[in-house]
């Protein structure tokens, strides 16, 4: 018979072993790790345990996803709060710039906003954005991520734009696009393609949300 028949068979006839049970002590098997035989109970019992270790290993890879949501989840609720209680435009882009800089570790940042007039217009996240720049932040349906800059947005960061490598692009929006954030960092893995985005897309909702109505 073949290896794979006998397993067939043995499945079909669960009593085989309630009817020869002294065969689970007398047959030896290799050990899985090599160097000596070992019985099928005690087989058993390792696989149990590597079984318990990969069970472990993803229980601590859960808690370790939630401690960090939970983490990323209060610098949004700080952030949050800084932008509701700024009394204006500016203070509100100095809270933006050092939340990211202090809660979020975000080396490089800049904004651009085309929706604003009077004293806001002096401000230079209101520096004419070029026409790239804007067809660039309307096509995104959502932050995006990427090793390099975008069109001719890596001008934006001036003298660091040659050092950098990794982005993320958040769109604001508000109803239409009112803007872009611009993150940027020297580690090509700070933001990568596929890497996930629910809180960059949060952040962007919130930023865009709370300048808008500053705007309005």
């Amino acid at each position: 018979m073949r290896s794979d028949e006998v397993a067939v068979w043995l499945k079909a006839h669960p009593d085989f072993f309630e009817e020869h049970a002294n065969l689970l002590s007398e047959i030896q098997i290799p050990h899985p790790h090599g160097g000596r035989m070992i019985s099928i109970s005690e087989r058993q019992t390792l696989k149990l345990r590597e079984d318990c270790k990969r069970l472990e290993s993803k229980l601590r890879e859960v808690i370790q996803f939630g401690e960090e949501n939970d983490a990323i989840g209060e610098k949004v609720q700080r952030i949050s709060v800084a932008l509701l209680a700024a009394r204006d435009l500016p203070g509100m882009l100095n809270a933006l710039y050092l939340s990211l800089r202090e809660d979020f570790s975000v080396p490089h940042v800049a904004l651009r906003l085309w929706r604003g007039g009077g004293a806001a217009a002096n401000l230079p996240e209101f520096a004419a954005a070029s026409e790239a720049t804007r067809e660039f932040a309307a096509s995104l349906a959502g932050p995006y991520c990427t090793s390099h800059a975008m069109v001719d947005t890596g001008a934006l960061f001036g003298e660091s734009a040659a050092h950098l490598k990794s982005f993320a692009y958040l769109p604001l929006r508000e109803g239409e696009p009112i803007g872009l954030l611009a993150l940027a960092s020297e580690d090509a893995q700070r933001f990568y393609p596929g890497m996930g985005t629910l809180f960059l897309k949060r952040l962007a909702e919130l930023i865009a949300s709370g300048f808008a109505r500053e705007l309005a």
